[in-house]
């Protein structure tokens, strides 16, 4: 579907459909969070990304789920003009339960969160499932912005928290590989993706101990194994 709008180089093409063998993962520390870069060591090229809104707004056309955590139902309500956050989540919200597996190594979270409505009449069996945002206009723009969900800010970024040698937390994160995004671009040099890393970092910081706040307060829950 993708490759019908979009010009996608045949060797992310091969990569995202799991036909390279040579993916490496490049880890790079900026603002205290762990990037995983991958790249393809027989071409010598790392997967970058960048942002081609507003000619691009995939990731709204097509989203499968957005999981709230507690500051996002107090800001989203408040937007919402709801007077109470039990009557927002009885009305615009619905529990959601998934799966996820680090990218570059054993690790399977799973989580059960409140999730944001991405249409009115949201079914049970349809999480997961891409169904585009009620909150995406026609010409691109969120309704809600910028009091959209924070998972929303974080795209197409996925991270976790893992233990260093000493027991501490550590944020780490990679690209979310869906199909959906015609952004990625391959490069020699991770020089043109500093930036958005920088950019990124304290969104993806901020977002974990949002997530952190909101299972420690049972609003969700959370539970890491590694395999």
């Amino acid at each position: 579907m993708l490759v019908k709008k979009w010009p996608v180089d045949k060797r992310l093409y091969d990569m995202q459909v799991g036909m390279r063998d040579d993916i490496v993962d490049n880890q790079v520390n900026v603002g205290g969070i762990v990037f995983h870069v991958p790249a393809l060591s027989r071409d010598g090229l790392y997967v970058l990304w960048k942002c081609l809104w507003p000619d691009c707004h995939n990731c709204c056309e097509r989203q499968g789920r957005l999981p709230l955590t507690k500051d996002d139902i107090t800001i989203i309500a408040k937007k919402l003009g709801y007077d109470s956050k039990v009557e927002f989540v009885r009305s615009e919200a619905r529990i959601s339960s998934w799966q996820e597996q680090e990218a570059f190594g054993n690790v399977i979270t799973t989580l059960s969160m409140l999730s944001l409505k991405r249409k009115k009449d949201e079914r049970e069996e349809q999480d997961g499932t891409p169904l585009r945002c009620r909150f995406l206009d026609d010409k691109g723009y969120c309704g809600i912005h910028p009091e959209k969900p924070g998972v929303c800010w974080l795209y197409p970024f996925a991270s976790w928290l893992e233990s260093d040698r000493f027991g501490k937390p550590v944020v780490h994160a990679t690209f979310q590989f869906t199909g959906d995004c015609p952004g990625f671009y391959l490069e020699k040099s991770l020089d043109s993706i500093m930036p958005v890393l920088q950019e990124y970092a304290p969104k993806i910081y901020s977002y974990n101990m949002a997530v952190q706040r909101t299972t420690r307060e049972n609003y969700g829950f959370i539970n890491f194994v590694n395999g």
